[in-house]
């Protein structure tokens, strides 16, 4: 059954979520694919120079884009590093979000090993590997497990040059940061509680190292695994990607913010 519920897609720590088109690939909802601080068409929004990029910034940037360019609530659905900022817009903006879909999502300082590891590097350190990743996209991608084609090499081109070696640096220190704090995961746990829908996908071959907290899994409506792929699933079968997308949309019961408030308060007077 079709809806004409917005999805808006967050990326996560490199490239975008409209390289692939998945406009195409899914007509259940009017597909959104923002750029987030620093990255793409919002690449100059980094003044003083990449001291604006924390989640908090970047969860603010999409509540703006929500505000001027959707006009109702929407499912929201991020990404890698994209998951963690998706929460946060839930957590300061609830009555813009009907339901979440996170895509091994960050959740604790464990989905952050790539950016504990960027994080870590001088700056002259990351801008040598980041360059020999710009110079080889093969290699970038032979290390994630993912064959090379021709399509995937042009779409590997297109993540690495999506975004500078600072932005990726200063929004891998904001994960490290932001997510370590204790405070992020007891935002996560407000949104959960709220009883919103939530829909989890996972790759196959990164599913094992998604540590996602097992009262949010208690409590996700949508919860599945792309076969054969990893952690850039829509990279490597970006069909099969928004076929899933697709059916947590459908599955997930998309009830606008206002409801899920109403039905809160019946649950509290005990109807």
């Amino acid at each position: 059954m079709k809806t004409t519920v917005p999805l808006v897609m967050i990326h996560g720590l490199m490239g975008s979520q409209h390289f692939y088109a998945p406009a195409a690939h899914i007509d259940i909802a009017r597909v959104h694919t923002p750029d987030l601080i620093g990255y793409g068409q919002l690449a100059h929004k980094t003044h003083p120079p990449h001291e604006r990029i924390t989640l908090a910034s970047q969860a603010a940037s999409i509540i703006q884009y929500l505000r001027e360019h959707v006009a109702e609530p929407c499912v929201l659905l991020g990404h890698s590093v994209g998951g963690a900022v998706a929460m946060l817009v839930a957590a300061a903006a609830p009555e813009r979000v009907r339901a979440l879909i996170s895509v091994e999502g960050n959740f604790t300082l464990d989905d952050a090993f790539w950016c504990k590891h960027i994080a870590s590097l001088s700056e002259d350190a990351w801008r040598e590997t980041h360059a020999r990743m710009i110079a080889d996209p093969a290699a970038w991608l032979a290390q994630s497990a993912i064959a090379v084609s021709d399509e995937r090499l042009r779409w590997a081109e297109a993540t690495l040059h999506h975004q500078s070696a600072q932005t990726i640096r200063a929004m891998a220190q904001a994960v490290v940061a932001e997510t370590g704090d204790a405070r992020y995961l007891k935002a996560v746990r407000a949104v959960v509680d709220t009883g919103i829908a939530i829909g989890l996908i996972a790759g196959e071959r990164s599913a094992s190292g998604w540590n996602v907290p097992q009262w949010v899994r208690r409590a996700t409506r949508y919860d599945t695994v792309q076969k054969g792929a990893g952690h850039m699933m829509m990279l490597e079968a970006p069909d099969i990607f928004c076929r899933l997308v697709s059916d947590a949309i459908a599955q997930l019961p998309v009830r606008s913010p206002n409801d899920r408030t109403a039905e809160s308060a019946r649950d509290i007077d005990g109807a």
